[in-house]
C-alpha cells in the first residue's frame, strides 16, 4: 500500500514538472511570437523556477520548505502589482505592497528560527 502511494506521489510530481516545462515553453514561445519580453514575463519565469526546485526538493527530501511557496506567492504579488494598469485604485497597490511586506518578514522569521543563538534547548557549558 505505502509503495503504490510512493508511486502516485512520484506520478502526480512528474506530471507537475512536465506542466511546467511546457508552461516555460509557451511562456518563451509568446515572448518569441510577441518580439518583446516584459518584467511580467520574467517574474513569471521565476514563478516556474521556484516550482520545479519545490518539486525538485519534495522528490528528494519529501520536504517541502515552507519558504518556497512564500517566495512564489511574493513573486505573484510582485508580478501582479506590475501588470496592474493605471487606472487602479491606488490603495491597492498599498494592500499589495503589505502583502509582500508580510511576506518577507514571514520568510525572515522561518530563517531566523533555525539561528543557533536562539536555540533554547542547547545545553550551556558548565564550569566543573
Amino acid at each position: 500500500m505505502n509503495n503504490n502511494f510512493e508511486l502516485l506521489e512520484k506520478l502526480i510530481l512528474s506530471i507537475l514538472i512536465v506542466c511546467t516545462i511546457i508552461a516555460i515553453g509557451m511562456e518563451i514561445q509568446g515572448m518569441i511570437l510577441n518580439l518583446k519580453v516584459t518584467l511580467a514575463d520574467i517574474l513569471l519565469l521565476f514563478i516556474y523556477i521556484e516550482i520545479i526546485g519545490m518539486i525538485k526538493e519534495y522528490w528528494i527530501s519529501k520536504v517541502i520548505r515552507m519558504s518556497y511557496p512564500l517566495f512564489i506567492a511574493m513573486t505573484a504579488l510582485a508580478r501582479m502589482i506590475i501588470m496592474q494598469r493605471k487606472d487602479v485604485d491606488p490603495s491597492a497597490y498599498v494592500y499589495e505592497s503589505v502583502a509582500i511586506l508580510i511576506i518577507a518578514i514571514a520568510i525572515v522569521v522561518l530563517r531566523v528560527r533555525h539561528m543557533e543563538i536562539l536555540n533554547r534547548s542547547s545545553k550551556k557549558p558548565s564550569d566543573d
